[in-house]
């Protein structure tokens, strides 16, 4: 699994955003003449553009320019858009977000937040109940006959916060178990394990699990959670460092703004991941609020560097 880990965060982000090629371009004073901001478009891009065509209108008019969001079928893609200057701006897990500022260039602009707080969500380790697993003990005790799934190499519930937690245990995933994989997305580990295709999935409940249950797609009950892991800080939306620097501040407004000055646009933008957007809005938010993830992904070996 290592090898496949670094061919998805250095090899496969070949594939990446190709057709942006020369657009991100910046005028003599660091604004762009077309916003291009990348967004991970999930196993349905088509989806994801329909629902995020009236927040690009939202903040064109906003900004007063052209705004296109490009979407990607994984987030290494996105780091790689970024890091290339193909795109400005990314939607980035927090864990994706991580490995981006490995390298200089990039900086958080908001985050979703409650009440003016920045959200949370949790990782989960699972099973299908049909396994007869109850507890992480159980997992522990019979690994090497038990398959284990993540999500996106880059998924930070998906991936990183479960994979420290096994290795913080004593299971290494890529030599405690049968085998270990990657589904590619939140929804095809679930799935996996409601299929029981793999016995053990790495998740979240909130933005992924629920949303399924919502959806109809899995039973409740079909599934037991196993392990939830303490509270995550949500996405950052990324802009590279060396646009304008009131340009920035002027987009970060937009973003913080958007609930009251669209709010239909706003609402479908976050009812992708959440049931409840009222009480929602974009925050603030600083590089800091991503430390805890860091020192997790310090402790795994073959993380430490990307």
């Amino acid at each position: 699994m290592k090898a496949f880990i670094r061919l998805l965060l250095a090899g496969l982000v070949a594939m990446t955003i190709s057709a942006c090629k020369n657009k991100a371009s910046l005028d003599a004073n660091g604004v762009p003449g077309k916003l291009l901001i990348g967004s991970y478009g999930g196993d349905n891009p088509a989806q994801y553009r329909e629902t995020l065509d009236p927040f690009a209108a939202y903040l064109s008019k906003k900004l007063g320019m052209e705004v296109e969001f490009f979407y990607t079928t994984d987030y290494p893609a996105l780091i790689e858009a970024m890091r290339s200057k193909k795109i400005h701006m990314a939607h980035l897990t927090p864990y994706a977000y991580i490995l981006a500022t490995q390298k200089p260039g990039l900086e958080p602009l908001v985050t979703l937040g409650i009440k003016g707080k920045p959200t949370v969500y949790s990782s989960i380790i699972f099973t299908n109940k049909k396994t007869g697993l109850k507890t992480m003990a159980d997992v522990k005790a019979h690994a090497k006959s038990l398959t284990l799934c993540f999500a996106d190499p880059a998924s930070t519930s998906g991936h990183l916060v479960p994979r420290g937690y096994l290795d913080s245990i004593g299971l290494d995933p890529d030599k405690a178990f049968k085998a270990s994989i990657f589904a590619g997305s939140h929804a095809a580990a679930i799935l996996s394990v409601k299929s029981e295709k793999v016995d053990i999935g790495c998740s979240t409940s909130e933005l992924a699990l629920d949303k399924l249950i919502r959806e109809g797609a899995v039973k409740r009950d079909e599934i037991v959670i196993l392990w939830t892991s303490p509270p995550i800080i949500n996405d950052a939306i990324a802009i590279r460092t060396d646009l304008n620097k009131d340009f920035i501040k002027k987009v970060q407004q937009a973003y913080v703004n958007a609930n009251r000055d669209d709010y239909e646009a706003f609402k479908k933008y976050v009812l992708l991941y959440w049931a409840d957007p009222r009480q929602m809005s974009y925050v603030p938010v600083q590089d800091s609020a991503y430390n805890s993830l860091r020192r997790i992904a310090s402790k795994i070996k073959d993380l430490k560097q990307k």
